[in-house]
Formats: C-alpha cells, sequence, structure tokens
C-alpha cells in the first residue's frame, strides 16, 4: 500500500460533503503541523497548543472568508454543500456558524486533494498561512 493512495478522480463529486471535510481536516492538520516544524525544534506540548489553535473552528472560518475571493464556482458550490449538510452537530463551545464555515473550508481541502489538484490545494493553505502570519496567529 502507498502511503498516499491515489484516488479516482471521477468519484470526488459523488462523495458526501461530510466525507470531503473529514479528509480535508486531516490535510490540514498535516498541513499546520508540518509548517509548526519549520519553526525549530520546540516541545511537543507548545507544538501542539499552537497547532490547536490554528485548526480551530473559528480560525478556520476566518480563514474561508480571507480566501473566498480567490475561490471558483466549483470550489464554491464544495463548500456551499458542506455548509448546508444536515448532520453537522458542531462541538460545545463551538458557534454554530463557524462550524459550518470550517466544515466548508475542510470540504474544499478535501475536495482538492482527492482531485489531486495540488496547486490550488497549497496556494489556499499558503494563503491561510500568509494570513496567520499577517494576525499575529503564530506565537513568537
Amino acid at each position: 500500500m502507498k502511503l498516499l493512495p491515489r484516488y479516482d478522480v471521477g468519484n470526488v463529486n459523488e462523495l458526501s460533503p461530510v466525507l470531503l471535510a473529514y479528509v480535508g481536516d486531516a490535510v490540514y492538520e498535516l498541513y499546520v503541523r508540518t509548517r509548526l516544524l519549520t519553526r525549530g525544534n520546540r516541545p511537543v506540548r507548545e507544538v501542539h497548543n499552537e497547532a490547536v489553535s490554528l485548526v480551530r473552528a473559528s480560525t478556520q472560518a476566518k480563514l474561508l472568508k480571507e480566501i473566498a475571493r480567490e475561490l471558483s464556482d466549483e470550489e464554491k458550490e464544495v463548500i456551499r454543500r458542506a455548509r448546508n449538510a444536515k448532520k453537522l452537530t458542531p462541538p460545545r463551545h463551538t458557534d454554530a456558524s463557524d462550524y459550518r464555515l470550517s466544515t466548508g473550508l475542510e470540504a474544499l481541502l478535501g475536495y482538492l486533494y482527492l482531485k489531486g489538484e495540488k496547486e490550488r490545494l497549497e496556494k489556499y493553505l499558503d494563503l491561510a498561512w500568509a494570513k496567520f502570519e499577517q494576525l499575529q496567529l503564530l506565537a513568537i
């Protein structure tokens, strides 16, 4: 088995938006953790706490709003479907609208990953990282 198996591109549009978000959550988490490691060797608790602050729903909702003007109509439709998914139940202490937006962002990332659209995926993740730096969300 390959570490990152290739997904049959023809089926991506048939996946539920919640499944796309499930994959996108993992893609986003791995990206954040990897980028945090580039900031130097630190205690794992410190890196973990910083990662948690960057992957929470409220942060993801802000990021989606920041990249919205860059999205294609197809990508906006993926986000819309995810935001409107019926089975979304936000965790306690999480704003419902932020949770829906963050699910939309995760679905977009999962969609791009599974379609193999590496350039667009990296573009949005890099825009997100630049926004983290601009908003000073990264610990010094």
